[in-house]
């Protein structure tokens, strides 16, 4: 893929490229954007962000608390300067709330939560966190069975604190080694859940976008750690299947055969792949082997201010959210249930006449800190906030 060549920004990170519309400027706006609106999904009488942030009857509520989306706000934050952070997080700075988190009596049950506090432990200089390190171990990420985007969580966790976590290094390597055995060089794509996992009848042939862009993201930092060529060219082979399947317009699609490579049902088309996590990987696979996917960033960004489907932009500067997906008109998730049944049955067999009959025009009105937080991550090296 080339360079864009229409702008060019220098960055701390180096030179980065865009085309307009998505100017160095816009994505700096962008990222404002993400500022105010975890500002407004924090609970401070919870310490913890809401689960999501929806629009009912043209009033914003806020549901819920998730540790998981927690710990990537954290991480989004790491990159802010301190006066963000205690803006956002009633006065606290976020190496404080993390500390807390970390060392909170009731220990973090999940793997993939535990990961990303600690991914975010790394990002923050957050001190003595071994016992949450030894919580880590006892899950057994190279053995156990775990979600290939949790494995991916905790590979990007490793790699982050080592050598500041003395005797992790190998579990660095058996992690990485289990996300690479998982991988199908023959689809181009991630397994759901790693080689060796059960698999569910109907569905173990599904996988979908996460699955595919934390692996590289994992595998490029582990690389350019470890120099293995071989998790470099596996995260390549994967960037290279989703790009060449992305939409026309810009959509990153969101379930993958694991046999063929192929798409199984594309929407719905969320907010979070288009301008956080897609850049997420890609930036760490150029920054890895220097292959520029930058056209394909600019097009999933396009994409976010004016998707194809819907007469407006998911960007809602007013609410000061970017809103949650844009998804077919349905009950419940039946084309995706539909088309992962016919595909179970033939990998070249999808149900005829959905884009007709389920349009894809429905908006969902939400939005939650994760994406705002992985926003800032992806970008924080790159482009600093209006």
């Amino acid at each position: 893929m080339t360079s864009l060549t229409t702008e060019q920004q220098a960055t701390p990170g180096g030179t980065v490229w865009y085309s307009r519309p998505w100017s160095f400027s816009a994505v700096s706006r962008l990222k404002g954007l993400a500022i105010r609106g975890l500002g407004q999904m924090y609970r401070p009488e919870k310490e913890l962000f809401a689960f999501t942030l929806r629009r009912r009857n043209g009033e914003l509520q806020l549901e819920g608390v998730s540790l998981r989306y927690t710990a990537i706000a954290l991480l989004g934050l790491a990159g802010e300067e301190a006066s963000i952070q205690a803006g956002i997080l009633d006065g606290a700075h976020a190496a404080d709330l993390c500390s807390r988190i970390l060392r909170a009596a009731d220990p973090i049950e999940n793997l993939g939560d535990l990961a990303l506090m600690l991914r975010a432990a790394a990002a923050l200089e957050v001190d003595d966190v071994k016992p949450a390190w030894d919580r880590l171990r006892a899950f057994e990420p190279d053995k156990q069975p775990h979600p290939t985007v949790e494995l991916a969580w905790t590979l990007d966790a490793l790699v982050a604190s080592v050598p500041g976590t003395a005797g992790n290094e190998p579990l660095v390597h058996a992690v990485a080694d289990r996300l690479m055995h998982s991988f199908s060089s023959r689809a181009g794509v991630f397994p759901h859940w790693p080689a060796g996992s059960r698999r569910s009848i109907l569905r173990g042939h599904v996988s979908c976008f996460a699955d595919q862009v934390y692996p590289i993201e994992s595998l490029a930092r582990y690389h350019r750690w470890s120099g293995r060529s071989e998790a470099r060219a596996i995260a390549a082979r994967c960037a290279e299947r989703i790009c060449g399947l992305q939409g026309a317009d810009g959509q990153w699609w969101w379930h993958y055969d694991t046999r063929s490579g192929r798409v199984i049902e594309g929407y719905p088309v969320y907010s979070v792949h288009q301008d956080a996590m897609a850049p997420m990987a890609l930036f760490a696979l150029r920054d890895a082997c220097g292959v520029d996917y930058g056209s394909a960033v600019e097009r999933g960004m396009g994409w976010l201010q004016q998707p194809a489907e819907i007469p407006d932009s998911l960007i809602d500067e007013g609410a000061g959210v970017i809103w949650r997906k844009v998804a077919r008109h349905e009950p419940g998730k039946f084309s995706r249930g539909a088309q992962a049944l016919a595909s179970r049955v033939h990998p070249a067999l999808r149900v005829p006449g959905l884009a007709t009959l389920l349009r894809p025009t429905s908006v969902d009105y939400e939005c939650r800190p994760y994406h705002l937080g992985w926003l800032l991550y992806a970008w924080s090296d790159r482009v600093p906030s209006a």
